[in-house]
């Protein structure tokens, strides 16, 4: 698993997430997550390269979402695959975290 970031309109953070969200790949970036949470305002994750997602990899999204929202900010999830998507709608995440399918719906959401 790698991550990536990018600064979007100044206050969101995109961040670009590439390979299987397991138990190898959330420890490779659950500090840089944590990091970031501490750090950025608004966390955009881009999912669109992560082809696998399991319960460790849930962690690795939940914990760094509740920290930006008890620093008055927001996360959002953006372009799941499909069985990516699947497991985030039958675990709930998409009650407390949004899904978008569109870069710009996602960024206004942010701001």
């Amino acid at each position: 698993m790698t991550l990536s970031t990018e600064s979007i309109d100044g206050d969101i953070t995109r961040v670009m997430l590439d390979g299987r969200l397991d138990i190898q790949g959330a420890a490779a970036i659950d500090l840089k997550m944590n990091v970031l949470a501490g750090s950025a305002r608004n966390l955009l994750l881009d999912l669109t390269n992560v082809s696998f997602l399991g319960s460790m990899g849930l962690r690795s999204i939940v914990l760094p979402a509740q920290t930006v929202k008890r620093r008055g900010g927001k996360l959002a999830l953006l372009n799941p695959t499909p069985m990516v998507e699947e497991v985030l709608k039958a675990s709930n995440i998409g009650e407390i975290i949004p899904i978008y399918h569109d870069l710009d719906a996602a960024v206004a959401a942010l701001r």
